[in-house]
């Protein structure tokens, strides 16, 4: 386990030193053939100066609308930080170990998954670890996507790493692994699969990237496995809804309130260098966007920096009228109605705001 992890260290910090990544140049080198410009262009525009990428997904068929830095986002993946705390809740729903509402006693206090969820607090999902335990994580997790390619036929997509195997328990074990995803790796493209899914009620897709006229012209979707999850959505957007409302993704509504979004931030550093996701979903009668924004970099990378970008790639579309004209990429994901929570005190002590 150290020479692996060592060697997924050296793999982040080759590609975060090498990256192709230059001021006011992001996605120089990219095929965009098969790419929405307008989608695009406002990946593009929120990403800005940060060090990252940024993948859009149409949920309703799994085609990537755009996929800027495609040399990251297609890299063997990072950390995923607390992004992998929607597996684990969705794999606690399927064990009816929970629902979105059961109090857990924790530390001092109790927490519901919504509010955790909302929070990312580390100490709830670590109790949900040590009561699923790793082979009932893993057998979940691998059903999400994790551990397997994303895409179809994508050119140089690399493989992140689920492992066989928990974390010694002195690193922490199962439950570092289920509330920050501690030795695990993941790829923007398999996130962006798993939150696919959420968003259209169950059906995981392989990730599609046209770069050809006639890729363009003869594309279908393509459905890799459906998921029993439809049920547990909706407990699973109430937290999703809260990290939007009053979480940790509440930056994003400093750039942008029109459209319902849900999602999950995630914070962490690997010998150095800190990662910043933002996975999240949008709801709009002209049809729904899937957004991963990954960010490497240092003090200034961290989820909800991640959560402000993609609150500016969504005002950027609205200011273009995206979504005021009928997408025939898109289609509509079923209307669901997330309840709002209240503020809860987070206990997250390995990643303060995530």
């Amino acid at each position: 386990m150290r020479s692996a992890s060592y060697h997924r260290r050296h793999q982040y910090y080759e590609r975060f030193t090498a990256s192709s990544f230059i001021h006011g140049d992001v996605g120089a080198g990219d095929n965009t053939a098969g790419e929405d410009p307008v989608v695009r262009q406002a990946a593009i525009d929120a990403l800005g100066d940060m060090n990252g990428t940024a993948v859009v997904i149409n949920p309703a068929n799994g085609r990537i609308l755009a996929m800027v830095n495609q040399k990251l986002a297609l890299s063997p993946g990072a950390e995923p930080c607390s992004t992998i705390k929607l597996s684990v809740a969705l794999a606690a729903l399927s064990e009816s170990l929970v629902t979105s509402n059961t109090m857990v006693q924790l530390a001092g206090f109790r927490m519901d998954m919504t509010q955790a969820l909302a929070k990312s607090n580390n100490l709830y999902f670590e109790e949900l670890g040590r009561e699923l335990g790793f082979e009932r994580v893993r057998h979940y997790a691998t059903q999400f996507g994790l551990g397997e390619l994303a895409g179809y036929d994508i050119s140089g997509e690399q493989l992140g790493v689920y492992p066989d195997q928990p974390i010694p328990e002195a690193e922490g074990g199962v439950a570092r692994m289920c509330s920050f995803g501690q030795g695990v790796s993941v790829t923007p493209l398999q996130l962006g699969a798993l939150v696919a899914a959420i968003a259209n009620g169950g059906t995981l897709y392989y990730l599609q990237h046209p770069t050809t006229p006639e890729d363009i012209a003869s594309f279908q979707p393509r459905i890799k496995r459906t998921l029993d999850i439809a049920r547990y959505v909706p407990d699973l957007e109430d937290g999703m809804a809260g990290a939007v409302e009053y979480g940790t993704a509440r930056r994003l509504r400093a750039n942008f309130r029109e459209l319902p979004i849900f999602g999950k931030t995630g914070t962490c550093s690997d010998n150095g260098t800190r990662f910043g996701w933002f996975a999240a979903y949008s709801e709009s009668p002209q049809g729904g966007l899937v957004t991963v924004f990954f960010l490497e970099g240092g003090r200034a990378t961290f989820g909800p920096r991640a959560a402000e970008l993609t609150g500016a790639f969504y005002a950027d579309l609205w200011d273009h009228d995206y979504f005021g004209e009928k997408n025939q990429d898109a289609q509509s994901a079923p209307a669901r109605v997330s309840a709002q929570g209240a503020a809860f005190p987070t206990s997250d002590s390995a990643a303060p705001e995530q």
